[in-house]
Formats: structure tokens, sequence, C-alpha cells
């Protein structure tokens, strides 16, 4: 009789969670051998996660880790307009903001949720089928390969809304591009497309999700041919502009979203997997996870102590702004706030009422 070894039995509300057969390099379901599915479920918040969310994640990688029938661990979200938002801005918002001590709390959960992903003994693929953006980019960094939709993009939003991307951004960015452009991406939180992402080596593999008279088709807002801007610089998978934006727009409205080229790709790089010695590949894993895990130890708890504290300032004005702010604006002043505190003014509730989109 085999031992269980998870901590508790849970019923999954806000993710699904699900075991898929596991199909060999002949697209065959295997007998006995499965693929674990990790599913975010909030579609109408851009399947951002809830404090709820972050617990069954948790206990989902455990459960994965855990069962000697799963293959692969794949984490992904619902539907195709994002794998990931980030944490939940209603909530952040509504609750946290303001609350150091209970975001603290919180935080030590959304840690929690990196680490499972790290220490999980399965391989894990981020089958990305939208943004993944924010808190998103993070637990998406902390998998071991990710697989793309091209019409995904990838980014932080920390700076602009009252945080930085300290939940493992600036512990993993680093290490998949350099640390010019994760600079420039942890910063000014401009996003990047899944071609770029794919060459600037952030990613394993990006493919075509749009349908367009029954054919697949490339992403039509993306410049996909090398061309040289006016400085001369090289332009490859950035997002056309002006007459050229517009046209590919058009192109979208005719066409579907259809995923399907997406989940071969994972199958695919899984059935890879599935021919090699699992002992071996998950050591391998671990200690390729170390470069991360050197990082992501040495910082989270600092990192999650300063994350509450500012809840008390930027945070709370970034996520309230987001929150409660006109869909036009959701953005602080932020040449205002430099003014204010460059005359020494107090983080109260005065500078953030002059300052908040939602009070003028």
């Amino acid at each position: 009789m085999l031992k269980n070894h998870n901590i508790t039995e849970v019923s999954y509300k806000e993710i699904l969670f699900e075991k898929r057969p596991c199909l060999d390099k002949n697209g065959q379901a295997i007998d006995g051998l499965y693929n674990s599915w990790i599913c975010l479920n909030n579609p109408k918040q851009y399947n951002s996660y809830t404090t709820q969310a972050v617990k069954e994640i948790i206990l989902a990688f455990g459960e994965a880790s855990n069962d000697r029938s799963i293959v692969a661990v794949v984490f992904t979200a619902v539907e195709d307009k994002a794998f990931c938002t980030g944490g939940n801005t209603k909530e952040y918002a509504e609750y946290y903001s303001g609350n150091p001590q209970e975001y603290s709390q919180y935080m030590r959960l959304f840690n929690d949720m990196v680490s499972a992903i790290l220490k999980c003994e399965k391989p894990v693929i981020c089958r990305v089928n939208g943004m993944r953006i924010g808190g998103g980019q993070e637990i998406g960094m902390a998998c071991d390969y990710t697989i793309s939709s091209d019409l995904a993009r990838f980014g932080q939003a920390g700076p602009k809304h009252g945080s930085a991307a300290i939940g493992g951004a600036t512990d993993f960015l680093h290490l998949y591009v350099g640390i010019e452009r994760a600079m420039m991406s942890l910063t000014l939180c401009e996003p990047w497309t899944a071609h770029q992402a794919y060459n600037f080596g952030m990613i394993t593999d990006i493919v075509p999700a749009l349908k367009l008279d029954g054919k697949f088709i490339p992403n039509p807002l993306v410049v996909l041919d090398k061309q040289t801007d006016e400085f001369g610089k090289i332009v490859f998978g950035t997002m056309k502009k002006g007459d050229e934006l517009k046209a590919g727009k058009e192109i979208m409205e005719k066409s579907e979203i259809d995923l399907s080229e997406l989940d071969k790709a994972v199958n695919n790089l899984i059935a890879k997997l599935l021919y090699t010695f699992p002992n071996c590949l998950s050591k391998t894993l671990t200690e390729v996870r170390k470069k991360k895990l050197e990082h992501w130890d040495k910082n989270k708890e600092s990192s999650r102590e300063w994350l509450a504290l500012n809840m008390m300032t930027e945070a709370k004005a970034g996520f309230r702004a987001f929150n409660f702010g006109p869909k036009d604006n959701r953005e602080v002043d932020f040449i205002l706030l430099r003014q204010l505190l460059a005359e020494g003014h107090e983080w109260n509730e005065e500078l953030h009422q002059k300052i908040s989109p939602q009070y003028k």
C-alpha cells in the first residue's frame, strides 16, 4: 500500500486542477501516465490570483509533485486573454492597501507559491495563452519552460502601479535576458511581444494562435521581418505602428483565436521529456533551478517585509488609483507626487487625494 505524502486533501474552487493523459511521441495516450494541468480560472479579471487561489496553487503543485503517475506539470489559465496579470488588484485595493500586517501574511503565501513551483519534482511548463504581466510574469519565470501563443505579451507593472517586481522578477529576469534588458523591463514597464521574449531568450518557443480563413497566420500586429528604424537600429518582433498597426487590427477582427497549436507544442515538449530517465531529469532540473534559488532564497523575506510596509505609501496610492480611477486614467499624477515629496510633504490622506485620479 503506497503512502499519501500530500499535506492535506483539497477541493479546488478558484483554480482548475486535472490529470490529462500523457502522450507519446506519436501522440498516443499512455496507460497510467499523466500530466497535471494547473489552470488559473479568473478570466473576468485577467486570471489574476486571489489569496484563495494562491493557497490552492501551492497545494496543487504539492499534489502534482507527489503523484507518481505525473510526468510533467502544465501551469496555464483559461481562455485566451491572459495567462496571469498578477495579484488581484481589487483585493489589493479594497483589503490590503493600508494594511501592511495583512499584506505581510499574504506575501508569505505568495513566496510559498513561487517556492512550490521551484521545488516541484516534475518539470514545469508555463503554457502562455495570453498576457503574462506583473506577478504573472514572476510565477511564469519560476517555471522551467515557457511555450507561448505568439499573441501574448510579457512584462512588469510594479513601478507604474505602486510596487516593485521583487516577487521573483528582479531575481530571475536577468538570468534570462541579461542585466540591462532586465533593467529596462523592470523599471519602464514596457511589455515585450512574444517574439521579443523568444529572441531575448526568455521563453522556450512560440506558436501561432490566430486563424484566418481556416489557416494559422502569424501575429499581424508585430514586425516579423528585420527592418531598420530612423536611427538605423534593427527592429524585429516589436509592435507595428501607425497604418501598419491599424491594418493588423483589421486582420485580427476578421480572425479567430485557436490554441490547438499551443497545446500540440506543449505535448510535444513533454513527449521529449518522457523519453528520459526520470531521476536524472529531476536532478538536472534541481541543479539548473539553483541559479534562480540563489537569488530567490536570499531576497524573498526582506522583499516581503518591504512590500508590506510599502502598502502604507506608494502601493496604497497605486492600487487604489488602478481600482477606483476612471477607465481612461488609472495612474497617479507622478509629476505632482514628485513635486510634493520634493517639498517634504508627508505621506498622508491629503497627499493620496491630491495625486489620485479618483478624486479629480
